[in-house]
């Protein structure tokens, strides 16, 4: 897409185009995100957008800057599939866990947006107002605004990352992944006991890491340890 974008009170006249569709944003993020997961960041391009949309693919400027800007947009569209349903409900780390949860599985359901969203700034509506629901939920709770602060970026960084490393296992074509798999199975289980004791060890626990879900578990040590930070304070 080029640098130029209708204002915005023109870009939602909610027109038909020349080929009779009436586009919207959301319309437009939603097919962007189904076209990413079916052809990869690489086949997502304005002219297969459009042709998807059966509009033109210049009709696309009236709504996002660039491929950039719709981006953007796919990133705070995941938040608002993440936070439609939260709610707090006064117990600050039932209410973080909740939403962490939610918002990994969300992710996953989207493993190549998730890919993009991870490392991303959007400044947009879903995500200001989830930036504000989860700093509201820190200081309310007690902690100050740096531990506030900080506390997010280590509760959103470690949901990104999860949703971002078990989105591309997903994405693995199935013979690298069963490949992977047998030698977690194969060679650790071999593993020398002289050499490596530990992992002979444990080689049969270690054969089961492939299946393992531990961003529960993460989660769970993240927000123990936010506990303490409080109990310390108190």
């Amino acid at each position: 897409m080029t640098g130029r974008m209708t204002p915005e009170e023109r870009r939602r006249r909610h027109k038909p185009t020349k080929t009779g569709v009436v586009l919207d944003e959301k319309k437009i993020v939603i097919t962007a995100m189904r076209m990413l997961e079916e052809y990869g960041p690489a086949g997502l391009s304005t002219r297969r957008l459009g042709r998807a949309l059966g509009a033109d693919h210049t009709a696309l400027y009236r709504y996002f800057l660039n491929m950039d800007d719709l981006e953007l947009a796919i990133t705070d569209e995941l938040i608002t599939q993440v936070t439609k349903d939260w709610h707090p409900t006064g117990d600050w780390k039932a209410d973080l866990r909740r939403w962490g949860l939610s918002a990994h599985e969300e992710y996953m359901k989207h493993p190549q947006a998730a890919k993009i969203a991870a490392t991303r700034i959007s400044g947009r509506p879903a995500e200001m107002a989830g930036v504000e629901a989860i700093l509201a939920t820190l200081r309310t709770a007690g902690f100050s605004d740096l531990q506030a602060v900080t506390y997010y970026q280590c509760f959103i960084t470690q949901m990104l990352s999860y949703a971002a490393w078990d989105g591309a296992k997903t994405l693995m074509p199935q013979k690298e992944r069963e490949a992977d798999i047998a030698r977690w199975q194969n060679i650790y289980a071999r593993a020398s006991p002289e050499k490596y004791p530990n992992i002979a060890a444990t080689a049969g626990l270690i054969a089961q890491l492939e299946g393992l879900d531990t961003y529960p578990m993460a989660l769970q040590i993240l927000l123990a340890s936010m506990q303490a930070t409080l109990d310390q304070r108190a």
